[in-house]
């Protein structure tokens, strides 16, 4: 029996069925296992049935491929809006990650300028609707002096930084931030925390790698910055971003708040690397810690995986340490880097599945990331036995980079946005055809669903 979450995360609830447009048939990851399966999906993209003899529509046959759902990045930033030059737009962003297998991304608000006001959530929205090729979920800065009942009526959650990072959306150490966190409960919409303590940092002397970077920031300063959510409201939707150690992410969980990790923090460590490429917040960790989070993320105790893309251009990033910003990206990769680790025998497909696709779907309430009755059709189709190495002059990414590079993926042949192809054979196919999603205000009294850990461990 698989382990139940804690917590009271729902199923959505079916929409009422029509007759198939079309039915996908093949081998698909399906309650848990990987069976004969076929897919009908209606003329609006939405599943109709699935099972093993579904009747009507134009069939497609998938052959050997593997059909599993498309993945939601709970974590992305684009750069859109950006001054002239930005590493990345919704347009390229989008492009990388429909590419990478995903089908939705939640786009945090430390852009040029800030997401802090109504006027930009909807200067944001209408950018999105323009160049987006799959769905963008906008976020907001949670800050003292953000009207937050006003930007809750166009924003779909709020971030918290309680450190200073790329983009100066950083709280002073003496907010307070129990009452920012109860005016934002107020609202029913996910509060995602960039955790880190300024006061636990160790700035003597300027750190000129990775490893220096690393006692810089130290964990510490993200276990201090997690005590101070200690105290939130009950219910709420309460989400701690790119978690960098066992112990964060087991403090995480026992604080009621769900987690991710990042691949950059489950995969590379302070042993690999020195330079500016490496930079980021939080940083990365000693190979001993690295290789912890790993086995938590893989045992389910933290049970959402982002990508963190945070990309900057190749000047930047060459510049020396102490100047380079930090950030990496990574949206496009994100998927296929951690389908490696199952091919390899690492990971477990059912663990990956609920962390990339399942839990942050049933975090913001979206019907999809589950091939199920009801639920959008978003899928891809994976060839296990196709693998090929990461090379940034093969990403859509603006930046031109990559922190992986050389390593083997296996990256989705085929992707379905609403059962419409957008990549055919590894190419993008599509267009301009996402969505800014609203995620819907679930208030504690009324919500079956708390964003305290999904399931322990997977299927």
């Amino acid at each position: 029996m698989p382990a139940r979450p804690r917590g009271r995360i729902r199923e959505r609830a079916p929409r009422p069925s029509s007759s198939p447009e079309v039915v996908f048939e093949g081998r698909g990851y399906w309650r848990g296992k990987i069976s004969a399966l076929e897919i009908g999906v209606d003329e609006e993209g939405i599943i109709t049935q699935v099972g093993r003899n579904v009747r009507g529509g134009r069939r497609v046959d998938l052959g050997e491929r593997l059909m599993l759902p498309s993945a939601l990045d709970l974590h992305v930033h684009f750069r859109d809006p950006g001054p002239p030059g930005s590493p990345e737009s919704f347009a390229s962003g989008t492009k990388s990650a429909a590419l990478g297998g995903i089908s939705a991304v939640v786009d945090m608000p430390n852009t040029v300028p800030p997401t802090t006001t109504p006027e930009r959530v909807i200067d944001k929205i209408a950018r999105i609707q323009a160049h987006a090729q799959i769905d963008v979920i906008p976020f907001a800065a949670l800050r003292p002096d953000t009207n937050v009942a006003r930007l809750a009526r166009v924003a779909s959650g709020f971030k918290l930084y309680l450190a200073p990072t790329t983009g100066d959306l950083g709280v002073d150490t003496g907010t307070d931030v129990g009452e920012l966190l109860r005016e934002a409960a107020a609202t029913g919409l996910p509060v995602h925390v960039h955790a880190e303590d300024p006061r636990k940092f160790n700035p003597r002397d300027q750190p000129r790698e990775t490893d220096a970077w690393d006692r810089s920031r130290p964990e510490i300063a993200e276990i201090s910055a997690l005590e101070k959510l200690r105290d939130h409201p009950a219910g709420m939707r309460l989400h701690v971003a790119h978690v960098t150690s066992a112990g964060a992410a087991r403090l995480a969980r026992e604080l009621g708040a769900s987690s991710e990790a990042t691949p950059h923090h489950l995969l590379l460590s302070t042993s690999l690397f020195g330079n500016s490429f490496q930079k980021v917040n939080p940083p990365l960790r000693a190979e001993s810690t690295r290789k912890a989070l790993w086995e938590t993320f893989r045992d389910g105790l933290v049970p959402m995986v982002a990508s963190d893309h945070a990309p900057h251009s190749l000047s930047l990033k060459e510049a020396p340490f102490p100047e380079a910003p930090s950030g990496m990206p990574g949206v496009e990769t994100l998927f296929p880097l951690l389908l490696e680790t199952v091919r390899r025998g690492d990971l477990e497909l059912s663990r990956l599945i609920h962390a990339a696709c399942r839990n942050p779907a049933l975090h913001l309430d979206l019907p999809r990331g589950r091939l199920e009755k009801g639920c959008e059709a978003n899928f891809l189709a994976v060839d296990f036995r196709v693998r090929r190495k990461i090379r940034a002059k093969d990403l859509s990414t603006l930046c031109g980079w990559t922190p992986f590079e050389g390593r083997e993926a296996v990256f989705p042949l085929e992707h379905y946005l609403l059962g419409k192809r957008i990549v055919d054979d590894g190419e993008f196919v599509g267009g301009v055809r996402g969505r800014s999603l609203r995620v819907a205000p679930l208030l504690p009294k009324k919500s079956p669903h708390l964003p305290g850990s999904p399931p322990v461990r997977a299927p």
